[in-house]
């Protein structure tokens, strides 16, 4: 199968994403006249974001068949941040979406669901232009930040290591994109922001300065990735949740048995060069399908997702803390490994 991938902006996701939920009958199932299952085929969209945190599982799913398996026809829209992909699950045009750990406070607040954890994040820096060297040299300076990212999240830890505020720089937000162009111009004198864009940028400044990264906070806060569903998906068709679970938990797997394999079909996925792939999952800590379900049932993801919305709550993102069973599907994972 042959995925279909459209890149949109904020601006056309409600008008361009309208997909309908067309469905064949088991006697048209190709799959049952070959032996296999008699599951009627379901259309699915899931939004992706083109790094390899984003992306890896589509794409092996996409080559290794997994889709197809399972009877589903997928389409897989590109976004530029976890938010706009939440902000189309909620008005029913996207199904699936990934989300990075500063998008998290949106399933928290219950905007939508998280029905799988991913990886762990180690990609995000506030960087500062050459010649400054700490939070303290950013006061009243221009910061620019994509809001409501990973990137917003490691600079707020930052500011508050620091004793410091969003008060106390000048920040500007902006779309990744612009944040590149941006830094490589001088025409801002820092960012939160996070790897592989990162690289572009010391391409032309090359002795930008790393002034804190995710590994600073590990003690307190973990970074994780995830993958989220639509409140009214989950709620009335959770077949189709169980069916695309099946297809990420083989994923998974596959791409903790075979990184390099997973890497190479990344690139391949984004038209990307294979390296710049690597150099991305350099930043990466990758989970195992067991490591995923024994965390899930030990309590480790439900302890990141309490330390993250202690953060959230201290960041003005969340009123109050909320219990991860309200918005994680962890149960659910688990079901569909059975």
């Amino acid at each position: 199968m042959r995925i279909t991938k459209k890149i949109f902006g904020a601006s056309l996701v409600a008008a361009t994403l309208a997909l309908s939920a067309a469905a064949c009958s088991s006697g048209d199932d190709p799959s049952a006249s070959d032996g296999g299952s008699s599951e009627e085929t379901i259309d699915v969209s899931f939004g992706y974001i083109p790094d390899f945190n984003g992306t890896s599982l589509l794409a092996i799913a996409d080559d290794q068949g997994m889709w197809d398996e399972h009877n589903i026809e997928i389409n897989t829209p590109s976004f530029t941040n976890g938010p706009l992909q939440i902000q189309a699950l909620g008005t029913g045009d996207l199904d699936f979406g990934y989300i990075g750990p500063g998008a998290f406070w949106l399933p928290a607040s219950g905007q939508a669901k998280i029905v799988a954890m991913n990886t762990l994040g180690q990609a995000d820096r506030v960087v500062g232009q050459p010649g400054i060297e700490s939070m303290d040299d950013l006061r009243g300076k221009k910061v620019a930040v994509p809001e409501g990212t990973s990137g917003d999240m490691i600079l707020t830890l930052a500011l508050q290591d620091a004793g410091m505020t969003k008060d106390d720089i000048e920040v500007v937000p902006m779309e990744p994109a612009a944040i590149v162009a941006a830094l490589s111009s001088g025409q801002v004198d820092g960012a939160g922001f996070w790897y592989p864009a990162l690289a572009t940028v010391k391409e032309q400044v090359p002795d930008l300065v790393e002034i804190a990264s995710n590994k600073d906070f590990e003690d307190s806060v973990s970074f994780p990735t995830a993958f989220v569903a639509g409140n009214d998906l989950v709620a009335n068709d959770p077949e189709k949740v169980e069916r695309v679970l099946a297809v990420l938990r083989e994923a998974i797997d596959y791409r903790a048995e075979d990184m390099e394999s997973a890497i190479e079909l990344t690139a391949a996925f984004n038209d990307l060069a294979v390296e710049d792939v690597a150099g991305d999952a350099a930043n990466v800590q990758v989970l195992g399908l067991d490591e995923i379900d024994t965390m899930t049932e030990d309590g480790t993801v439900d302890g990141w997702l309490t330390g993250m919305g202690d953060y959230f709550v201290g960041a003005g993102k969340l009123d109050a803390q909320v219990e991860p069973s309200e918005y994680y599907l962890g149960d659910m994972f688990l079901e569909a490994g059975k």
